[in-house]
């Protein structure tokens, strides 16, 4: 029995469309339905039309699967893979690594102590 369908992920037209070619090609069911209103939508705030891709509560970890595994394709093919590494615990209270150069240490003047990326 499947579950309700949940909003998963809000764009423009053309995206929600490839995606859900890309979810459909997995065999997970989805579909594109109009988002509820927003508060500065009562008149022509200038926010472009958008669509909700629905999927099933159960698939929701299986989407989130394949779009991290996507995401990661693409620091693969942009070759910043050595770089970015996903699930990396951090112990409370210790400093979590730079996420260009893995340098752990404190920040300084809100940038990486090591290759200087401004990370506050």
């Amino acid at each position: 029995m499947s579950t309700a369908l949940v909003p998963y992920f809000e764009g423009p037209l053309q995206q929600m469309r490839e995606l859900e070619r890309q979810l459909l090609a997995q065999d997970i069911e989805v579909e594109l339905a109009k988002p509820p209103p927003k508060a500065c939508c009562a008149g022509g705030c200038g926010c472009g039309s958008k669509l909700q891709l629905m999927v099933h509560e159960e698939d929701v970890p299986r989407v989130a699967k394949l779009m991290q595994a996507e995401w990661l394709a693409a620091v693969e093919r942009e070759g910043t893979g050595g770089l970015v590494s996903l699930g990396t615990p951090v112990a409370e209270g210790a400093e979590p690594p730079c996420p260009a150069c893995g340098f752990v240490g404190p920040l300084q003047s809100g940038a990486c102590g090591d290759c200087g990326l401004q990370l506050e």
